[in-house]
């Protein structure tokens, strides 16, 4: 990600913010003194006309006058002289009366050279002039009353440049400080702004990987949250929308491998049911004759003949229960329907329902996944594979009595998958009787799986789920022990 969008928002905000203050600085610093100058002379022109306006009235020994002078060249830092034809002071503001004096009598009798003058009428003159004695430079009114006193109004212009000065200091340093700031509180509001972008960005970068489990969690009812509920229901859609496909490719992928293997495995079916029945019916059929024939009258045979036939029978049963099963699959009558859901959650639950069993054969069992690991497959038939794979463990388990179940995420080039492992520590087997193990009615050690009440036909279901699914699956010898194991996909 080259630049991330609270980057780009916050930078136009702090470029934005900076270049606004810069250009109030310019601005001040361009036309400020310009401003105050033009303001001071509107201040002199007031003093003038009101100055003439109260000496032509007679008023200008009067106490309001007074303070009302004083306020305005406080206010406006300008010094007045007003005098009459004999150079008596009529009107001061200054204690200065000869300098200003001085300087009435220089602009109207002496030289104009470093005089600028800005306006003037019959009864005054208005000008930028420098006084050479001091080297500074005044705004100067000077001219005629109407009474004919003679009149000066001066106001420095140092004055105006020096506050000049200060307030674009001032301006520059409130900048700096605001811009630093303002360049925090956008930061940290653009990150507010920008998270639940950034949610919904990881949530689509998820949905790219066919993950569906995030959601967006709505805070409110702007554009983005109404964004991030169109993101939910698009991801629910999606996740429906595939399941639907994998599930009809699924079936597809069946029809095709299927059809050609039906005939052969009627044929291999009524072969293998026929002798996997032939003895528990021997066993039935001699016992129930022994019982009518009454070869033992005593009551402990009887019941042990009932005894026996009842085992046979429930094996019988047990057989024929699990043929049929293996029947639908191989057919393929029996749908597959894939859906997503958590492989280890799957597994916890059928460890917490064999617990008994667990108890009773004295075993451990040791699982090393806590975490949550979603998978796509048809969730009962996954649950008959782990039953199978369990019980087989159960039944062949010795030793340490050591039962290990263990989950492996495949790496390239077939990421996207898990392989689900059952260990049972024990005796190995043999290498000639590994290619036959997923065969219907095959049996390794046949007086050990008669003992138990084995079929055979356990791993041959296992064999034909893992094929409607399309999925790996096999077994791994080790010295110490067995492991049955089987892969499903992840994405």
């Amino acid at each position: 990600m080259k630049h991330s969008i609270k980057q780009e928002i916050a930078f136009i905000f702090i470029a934005v913010m900076a270049g606004t203050i810069v250009l109030c600085w310019t601005i001040n610093n361009s036309f400020l003194e310009s401003f105050y100058i033009q303001n001071k002379k509107n201040a002199i022109m007031n003093a003038y006309l009101r100055i003439n306006e109260v000496i032509s009235s007679g008023n200008v020994s009067s106490e309001q006058f007074d303070l009302e002078l004083r306020k305005t060249c406080d206010m406006y830092n300008i010094s007045i002289l007003v005098i009459d034809a004999e150079s008596n002071t009529v009107k001061t503001s200054s204690r200065d009366v000869k300098k200003l004096m001085s300087r009435l009598y220089d602009n109207f009798f002496g030289s104009s050279i470093g005089v600028k003058y800005l306006a003037e009428s019959k009864k005054y003159y208005l000008a930028a002039s420098l006084d050479e004695s001091t080297a500074t430079e005044y705004l100067e009114m000077w001219g005629m009353l109407d009474n004919g006193n003679l009149f000066l109004i001066q106001s420095p212009l140092e004055s105006i440049r020096d506050s000049v000065k200060v307030s674009n200091r001032f301006l520059a340093y409130v900048g700096i400080a605001a811009t630093a700031v303002s360049a925090v509180l956008i930061w940290f509001l653009t990150t507010r702004i920008t998270r639940p972008i950034m949610e919904l960005k990881e949530i689509s970068e998820q949905m790219m990987h066919l993950n569906f489990e995030s959601k967006y969690k709505s805070r409110g009812q702007n554009e983005i949250d109404l964004l991030g509920e169109h993101i939910n229901d698009l991801s629910n859609t999606l996740e429906k929308t595939i399941s639907e496909l994998k599930t009809a490719n699924n079936e597809l992928e069946r029809d095709i491998e299927k059809k050609e293997e039906i005939d052969e495995m009627r044929k291999e079916f009524l072969a293998n049911v026929s002798h996997e029945l032939k003895t528990p019916i021997a066993l039935i059929q001699g016992y129930a004759e022994g019982l009518k024939e009454g070869i033992n009258d005593d009551a402990e045979s009887r019941d042990f003949y009932c005894d026996v036939i009842v085992d046979e029978a429930g094996k019988m049963n047990n057989l024929v229960r699990k043929l049929l099963d293996l029947n639908q699959l191989e057919f393929g009558k029996d749908i597959v329907t894939m859906e997503r859901f958590d492989i280890v959650a799957l597994i916890q639950n059928f460890l917490a329902s064999a617990e008994i069993l667990i108890l009773q054969n004295e075993v451990k069992v040791k699982v090393n996944q806590s975490e949550p690991i979603y998978v796509w497959a048809d969730e009962f038939k996954t649950e008959e594979v782990v039953r199978n794979y369990f019980s087989n463990a159960l039944n062949h388990v010795s030793g340490e009595k050591i039962i290990e179940i263990k989950y492996r995420q495949i790496e390239e080039p077939n990421a996207g998958r898990v392989r689900v492992s059952v260990f049972n520590a024990g005796e190995p087997i043999p290498e000639e009787a590994l290619s036959h193990i997923w065969e219907k009615f095959y049996k390794v050690d046949k007086a050990r799986t008669r003992e138990y009440g084995g079929s055979g036909v356990g791993l041959s279901i296992v064999k034909a789920i893992m094929e409607s699914m399309n999925q790996q699956y096999g077994v791994i010898n080790y010295t110490n022990g067995v492991e049955f194991w089987f892969e499903l996909e992840t994405k």
